[in-house]
């Protein structure tokens, strides 16, 4: 997954998907989302990449926006393949919203 600030065409919702950057850098993109008036973010992460999703929401309502809610969690699963076996890899969505 990469860093990159994506719009879902079907809703319009921000999407975040967070990856191997550090987290400050998911909490800029998130703050820009929020500046640029949006009402909802998505962190999407998966993976080993679910903590940095968790500090992601927890730092910005704690140190950036105090006004932003978790709206939602979602949690699930993706079997991926890899050299041929196929592994479950944990996801995760939070919506944040002001």
């Amino acid at each position: 997954m990469s860093g990159e600030v994506k719009k879902s065409s079907k809703t319009q919702e921000n999407v975040i998907l967070i990856g191997q950057k550090p987290v400050m850098n998911y909490v800029t993109a998130t703050l820009v989302q929020f500046n640029g008036g949006s009402p909802e973010v998505i962190l999407k992460a998966r993976g080993k990449a679910i903590t940095r999703a968790v500090d992601t929401a927890e730092i910005l309502r704690n140190r950036f926006l105090k006004d932003v809610k978790v709206k939602g969690v979602q949690i699930g699963s993706e079997a991926i393949t890899i050299e041929g076996q196929t592994k479950n890899v944990s996801t995760v969505e939070i919506v944040l919203s002001k």
